[in-house]
């Protein structure tokens, strides 16, 4: 059985991210969504959210913005004050927990903020990108280097690439950053939020989907997924 989260990154960030990642929601194969609480949409990703109820959404901690540390990265009682703060935060916004946790430009990957991040999602058993039992697949991005902008990395055929062969057995989460331009943000990740757009709302992914016998779920339906695993492993030990 394989089982794939399609989550977007960046949730909150403007409000031409937002609008993105809402049609990609409604029209595309979009399950998930990643939000930061500390940035100028917070509050209309938090409202569309509302209005999404198939839309399961997570915490995307920042810590650095666009480049600007936040934080002090190297200081884990910094860095361990600034989660739990960013966490409490999402609750309050969302009145629930988030469904899972990742960290914008991946800063939970790390030493100290790892050892933080880790403790939290222990404490509330919570799915904490890379180190859990979904696979993550970051390759579904149009700058695998920086600055250079290459839409063939988020085309159709990258993701059918992807799907025939970088899913395995079990649940894998695909991130990606659909989004359009907004006049009021600036990123370097720009133009290139738009063509995922188009790609995640193509209907020839649900029918590689399909072609691929991969289930979409969100990470709220994660555990439903494992314990089909589990249960399918236990009838291929016994028989």
């Amino acid at each position: 059985m394989r089982f794939a989260i399609f989550n977007a990154d960046d949730f909150g960030y403007s409000g031409g991210i937002n609008r993105g990642i809402l049609e990609v929601h409604q029209r595309g194969v979009l399950t998930s969504a990643s939000l930061m609480v500390n940035t100028p949409a917070t509050g209309e990703a938090v409202r569309m959210a509302a209005d999404a109820p198939r839309l399961s959404v997570g915490l995307h901690v920042n810590f650095t913005n666009e480049g600007d540390r936040l934080v002090d990265s190297d200081d884990p009682a910094a860095c361990a004050a600034e989660l739990r703060r960013q966490f409490d935060r999402f609750i309050e916004l969302m009145g629930r927990l988030p469904t899972h946790l990742d960290s914008h430009q991946h800063v939970h990957r790390e030493r100290p903020a790892l050892d933080a991040f880790r403790a939290l999602a222990d404490e509330h058993r919570l799915p904490l990108r890379e180190f859990g039992p979904v696979t993550y697949v970051g390759g579904f991005y149009a700058q695998w280097e920086h600055g250079v902008s290459q839409p063939e990395h988020v085309s159709v055929d990258a993701l059918a690439a992807i799907l025939r062969h970088e899913v395995p057995h079990g649940v894998t989460e695909i991130a990606c950053h659909p989004g359009y331009r907004d006049a009021a943000f600036r990123s370097v990740y720009d133009a290139d939020r738009a063509w995922e757009i188009a790609t995640l709302c193509d209907p020839r992914v649900r029918d590689l989907l399909a072609e691929q016998s991969i289930e979409r779920i969100s990470y709220t339906e994660l555990p439903r997924a494992l314990a089909s695993l589990q249960g399918g492993q236990r009838e291929a030990e016994t028989a």
